[in-house]
């Protein structure tokens, strides 16, 4: 379960690079996993030390280091010593509240993603990607688990292309995977969507707009994830890093198209969201409507019947009709029609 969450306020004042973990705390060890491979075969491990995690970056084989936890300061700053990450990229690795978006240094490159879950709401962790010659490393907040086990599985197997190509493929399919994730979130998202339409036509109440206040929160943020994705794989897709391979391009501009329809689909279901507050202002006003329209009709007929109880109800000492043996029959009666009469008449005018 996650731990106490640190504020951006924490820095405050504070000179450029100083490493403040912002976010989430993880209750968990940071734990650092290492796949070394190529065509021939898989090396898998997890390792302790990070000196020997970095002898695989040496290596002319493709390393995946997969860092979950982003807590401990001094291990991340050790992971800028050993592979000569900028100051700021390490700020930007424990700062989890970054948007999306990829900064190029040359001999690797620095991508941000925003990984989703949906699991009693949705949920974003920052998954940042260091891509090199021959390696990526990832750095995950560790709360909630990856995507990734589709790749590991992939990799252990030999299956795809994914052993025979390098470390710009494997970043592909990393992006692949989390906007993959995308998709899943989203579809979960549009079944509460449906669900609460038809909620706001039956039988909407305050907990109805609960539930679309939060879905519009949570399309906020999803929007804020995926939006800035697009200039991201743009940018890869033009191939302005060497780091690029020209094969890698057409599955990049195959994720940027994936893209493009989970923004779509974003911004249907925030059009449709909005419109459901619109949706239940109007159910909630045509309820009222027709309860009033009920109780007016009501009232509308109890009026002669009020009239006709009120005058033989004076206290006149001659009323010929308080002498009748049958009069008081024949007020009920004359009551009786004039309800009938009146009923009759609002339902030959639809108003019932």
């Amino acid at each position: 379960m996650p731990g106490t969450t640190t504020k951006r306020s924490a820095k405050v004042g504070l000179p450029p690079g100083t490493l403040v973990h912002i976010g989430k705390k993880s209750d968990r060890e940071i734990r650092i996993t290492v796949m070394d491979y190529n065509e021939a075969g898989c090396e898998e491990k997890e390792i302790k030390g990070l000196r020997e995690c970095f002898y695989f970056t040496d290596t002319s084989r493709t390393s995946w280091i997969n860092v979950e936890g982003l807590h401990e300061i001094e291990l991340i700053q050790q992971v800028g010593d050993c592979t000569g990450l900028h100051p700021l990229v390490l700020e930007d690795i424990v700062n989890t509240d970054q948007r999306p978006k990829l900064e190029d240094f040359g001999d690797y490159l620095y991508i941000v993603l925003k990984m989703l879950s949906n699991g009693g709401g949705i949920t974003a962790e920052q998954v940042s990607l260091i891509v090199g010659k021959n390696f990526v490393i990832t750095f995950q907040e560790g709360i909630r688990g990856d995507v990734f086990n589709p790749i590991r599985e992939r990799i252990r197997g030999g299956k795809g292309r994914l052993r025979s190509m390098g470390a710009d493929y494997l970043a592909y399919a990393l992006i692949d995977a989390v906007v993959d994730q995308y998709f899943l979130v989203l579809e979960t998202a549009g079944e509460e969507v449906e669900d609460l339409e038809e909620e706001v036509m039956t039988t909407p109440s305050p907990q109805t707009v609960r539930r679309i206040h939060r879905m519009k929160r949570e399309m906020i943020m999803v929007r804020k994830a995926v939006w800035p994705l697009r200039e991201v794989l743009a940018a890869l897709e033009r191939r302005e890093s060497p780091l690029i391979s020209e094969p890698v391009v057409v599955y990049l501009r195959d994720v940027y198209d994936h893209t493009i329809q989970v923004i779509d689909n974003i911004e249907t279901y925030r059009d449709i969201l909005s419109g459901m507050l619109d949706i239940y202002l109007s159910s909630i006003s045509n309820r009222m409507n027709e309860t009033m329209k009920f109780l007016t009709i009501i009232g509308t007929i109890f009026i002669p019947l009020t009239f006709i109880a009120g005058v033989y109800g004076m206290n006149f000492q001659h009323m010929p009709e308080l002498g009748w043996r049958w009069g008081y029959y024949e007020v009920l009666g004359l009551m009786l029609v004039v309800a009938l009469f009146m009923l009759a008449y609002f339902k030959r005018k639809k108003w019932l």
